[in-house]
């Protein structure tokens, strides 16, 4: 899993370093090409300007954060015997009446529809520290739905 955490290290990097140059080089000539205009009060390309670089600066303050939060990330602490980050979970899913697998990951690497879900989604909250048995009820925006942890394959089992 070290490739993986590698992998959104570098995601998060090149992402950090286009924003960083949009900030620090893109956004102040377009500031300085609107104020070239004459009278900000009314100028609309300064306004987009200035709120792009709150935008931009706030998304930057965001991504360093997530990256010292992911350099903290220690696999060894994570669960070996219930669900948690890395785990593959297979449910059953009561009210349909199927099985349904995901995997839990980061935020950054989530993907509903592959069966990729956060470890901040409500489902991926609720199987936290879940073990094969348990039944968990999760919010979803189309109600409330059942499973059953029918399998588990942590991170230290992949």
């Amino acid at each position: 899993m070290p490739d993986v955490t590698a992998r959104i290290r570098a995601k998060l990097e090149a992402e950090i370093a286009a924003l960083d140059r949009e900030l620090n080089h893109e956004l102040p000539k377009e500031l300085m090409k609107a104020r070239a205009h004459g009278d900000l009060s009314e100028n609309a390309e300064y306004k987009f300007a200035k709120e792009r670089q709150d935008y931009v600066a706030a998304r930057l303050a965001q991504l360093k954060k997530r990256l010292a939060d992911l350099s903290l990330l220690n696999l060894n602490k994570i669960p070996r015997d219930t669900a948690g980050y890395g785990s593959t979970v297979v449910l059953y899913d009561t009210q349909k009446q199927g099985e349904v697998t995901y995997q839990i990951v980061t935020p950054e690497e989530a993907d509903a529809a592959r069966g990729l879900i956060s470890t901040s989604s409500p489902i991926g909250r609720s199987l936290l520290g879940k073990r094969v048995g348990d039944v968990v009820k999760v919010q979803t925006p189309a109600g409330v739905r059942e499973f059953e942890v029918v399998r588990l394959t942590t991170i230290h089992d992949a």
